[in-house]
């Protein structure tokens, strides 16, 4: 359940990350990357190559990456090769940055750098990678202290402050101690639109069909209001919940 829940909380940052581009002047946009000259050594040193290399350090903290830690890292990867001329390509060399990074814990300082160079002049990005940073070492339950440790040095290596950093602590353990509600059985299959007779890979489709609702292009911008990151929490918390208590009942 809670690693279930904690889900919640990546797709709805996802959401907000993006959404707040709108109301800022740095959205990105596909005009944005028609020139980019697509190859791996310039793609690792953009920004956004730079941010899939720390989050996957930040994945692989705690010594491995887990199943939602994989399907959350995906959605990002598709996410961010749309935005590029050939995203089919785009996406393999995003994929090859994050395998890369993940089996490479020493150069976190250089790569943390690198990013701040970037976006020294925006502020906004960096705080708005460092939510999404601090809510994936959440996803499996736990904020180990190896986790907790890397994201006050990557804080530090993007001028946020320890109580900025704080704050996005808090704020996120907070959700992740919420209960979840739960219904009964069959309205855990209705709110999946599901039968209690469908398969297990139909269960999972489901599931994921109707997480995406929540998780638009982390890239496109919109606009988006708190009170609306709070009813999409809500929401998503019913459908993880659902599918907790559909897979329990199951087994």
């Amino acid at each position: 359940m809670t690693q279930i829940f904690l889900l919640t909380l990546v797709i709805v940052v996802f959401y907000w990350i993006y959404k707040g581009y709108s109301r800022n002047q740095h959205a990105y946009s596909k005009k944005q990357f028609e020139g980019f000259v697509l190859n791996p050594e310039h793609l690792a040193k953009s920004e956004l190559g730079l941010f899939v290399a720390l989050t996957a350090k930040v994945a692989k903290a705690d010594g491995r990456v887990d199943e939602l830690e994989a399907e959350l890292i995906g959605n990002m990867f598709t996410d961010i090769s749309s935005l590029f001329p050939d995203p089919d390509k785009t996406k393999r060399m995003l994929k090859e940055i994050f395998d890369r990074e993940k089996l490479i814990p020493y150069n976190l300082d250089e790569v943390a750098s690198s990013l701040y160079r970037v976006l020294q002049n925006d502020p906004y990005k960096r705080r708005r990678m460092m939510e999404f940073m601090v809510n994936l070492a959440y996803i499996d339950g736990t904020m180990s202290h190896t986790e907790e440790a890397m994201l006050h040095k990557i804080a530090a290596f993007m001028h946020l402050s320890a109580d900025e950093l704080g704050i996005m602590l808090e704020q996120f353990g907070s959700l992740h101690r919420q209960s979840v509600k739960e219904s009964s059985i069959d309205q855990a299959y209705a709110l999946l639109g599901i039968a209690p007779d469908a398969t297990d890979d139909a269960l999972k489709k489901a599931y994921r069909s109707k997480v995406r609702e929540y998780h638009p292009d982390i890239i496109k911008a919109q606009g988006a209001s708190d009170e609306y990151l709070k009813e999409a929490t809500a929401k998503v918390q019913d459908i993880n919940a659902a599918y907790e208590m559909i897979k329990k009942n199951r087994s």
